[in-house]
């Protein structure tokens, strides 16, 4: 029988308007399998917003609006609009939008002047007729549909409204169109705003783990910063950290668990929280690594972690660091000009192998200390060396402090595209008043 079945059995009465009938219920179920594919490609509300006006404009010939309430008890504005396209394919009821010449008595003609609405049909459907005056061009009709985005009887979303001027008003057929679009639309931004509230919630709380370091001693000023992998991306695993240690020194960290999400969220909290306790023992940071790796490799359900130590001695005019499967810091001197620090890099913790051996090395108040997350310098299929020596090509204008150093690398190594979350922190030892 095919898709045109239906118009090929005609009865022995009226066969043609039948056929008809039958012909624009298949171009409907046609329409609103298009609108499945069409409407809600991804997960983004305006995207939806602007398939959704694009779809209705060309299968109803007639321009399309979408507002939506943004917040409770305020009123919808405008999130997409499109105009209907003279010619666009795709009309559900071309053959009720113009009328065509035929013989007495064609439904096509009878559709083409404007008849009441059918009974139960929502006010907004009826035609807006602007009357003729005397000694004047009778003005074109003007036609509004609309429907509320809502997928049943909850809160509407908003609204999608159709306006067309001139021609026949707006068909059964089609305000069912229109209605079955607008629940589609409403099912993909409930599901929409239901992930951003998702993510705006796990966002915040990797802010909250990550924003603010613990004070260090006022000799040594810091800074720092933290960008997640892109605008709609989950918490992940990278953090920074600063510890008070006796006699005026400080121990910098930054870390890296493996993963994404809540759960590496989850491990990052509980590695940052041993370690604050291991590192109040006052130990050297090679070994600071050796017990929390073997604390964290007792418990198989821990994911591995990267981690960088440096323990800052201001009164030395010293830097002592230690890594655990970490990339290098770097340090900017006065004149603007960065040098990575060569270290032996022991393995990632939580392996229980340990090996981890301290570099120590000189560290005066007109360097600026770096030490970051690989997300600030790896790219997708790029060499890890040739990612490294992007940093170390950095310039910065001469005297630049740990908040300047800190913009500036992740502005110009791009950061705030990366595809990986970017955890920094700078430091730098406060001069000594001339006595």
């Amino acid at each position: 029988m095919g898709e045109t079945g239906y118009a090929a059995r005609e009865p022995l009465g009226g066969g043609g308007v039948v056929a008809e009938r039958d012909e624009a219920l298949v171009a409907r179920v046609r329409a609103m399998e298009r609108a499945i594919g069409e409407i809600g490609t991804t997960l983004d509300e305006t995207t939806t917003c602007r398939e959704l006006a694009a779809f209705a404009a060309r299968h109803l010939h007639a321009s399309t609006t979408v507002a939506l309430t943004r917040e409770p008890g305020t009123a919808p504005s405008q999130a997409a609009h499109a105009e209907s396209r003279p010619g666009a394919e795709g009309s559900t009821a071309a053959a009720h939008a113009e009328s065509r010449p035929g013989a007495e008595g064609s439904t096509a003609a009878a559709h083409a002047e404007p008849r009441p609405a059918a009974e139960g049909r929502t006010a907004a459907a009826h035609a807006e007729s602007r009357p003729a005056t005397e000694g004047r061009t009778p003005a074109a009709p003007t036609h509004r549909l609309s429907a509320p985005l809502a997928v049943h009887d909850e809160e509407p979303l908003g609204a999608v409204t159709v306006t067309r001027i001139g021609g026949a008003p707006f068909s059964a057929d089609e305000e069912a169109l229109l209605r079955h679009v607008a629940r589609l639309a409403a099912r993909d931004l409930g599901h929409a705003r239901r992930l951003a509230a998702t993510e705006d919630t796990a966002l915040h709380l990797q802010r909250a783990l990550v924003a603010e370091p613990g004070r260090p001693h006022p000799n040594l000023e810091v800074a720092g910063g933290y960008l997640p992998a892109g605008p709609r991306a989950l918490v992940g695993g990278d953090w920074f950290e600063t510890v008070r240690l006796h006699f005026g020194r400080s121990l910098l960290v930054v870390g890296d668990v493996m993963g994404h999400g809540l759960d590496a969220a989850v491990d990052m909290n509980a590695y940052r929280t041993a370690l604050r306790e291991v590192a109040a023992t006052d130990l050297p940071p090679h070994r600071v690594l050796r017990h929390l790796d073997s604390v964290v490799a007792e418990n198989d359900a821990r994911r591995p972690a990267t981690c960088l130590l440096v323990r800052v001695d201001p009164a030395r005019g010293t830097a002592t660091f230690a890594s655990a499967g970490h990339l290098p810091p770097a340090v900017f001197a006065a004149d603007g000009s960065a040098e990575l620090v060569d270290l032996p890099v022991g393995p990632p913790l939580g392996t229980g192998v340990g090996g981890y051996e301290p570099t120590t090395r000189p560290l005066t108040p007109a360097e600026t200390l770096l030490i970051f997350t690989d997300g600030l310098v790896e790219r997708r299929g790029e060499d890890i060396d040739v990612s490294l020596a992007r940093l170390a090509a950095v310039r910065l204008p001469p005297d630049s402090g740990p908040r300047q150093v800190v913009d500036e690398v992740l502005r110009r190594l791009g950061a705030h595209g990366a595809e990986d979350d970017v955890a920094v922190l700078a430091a730098r030892i406060r001069a000594r008043a001339p006595q």
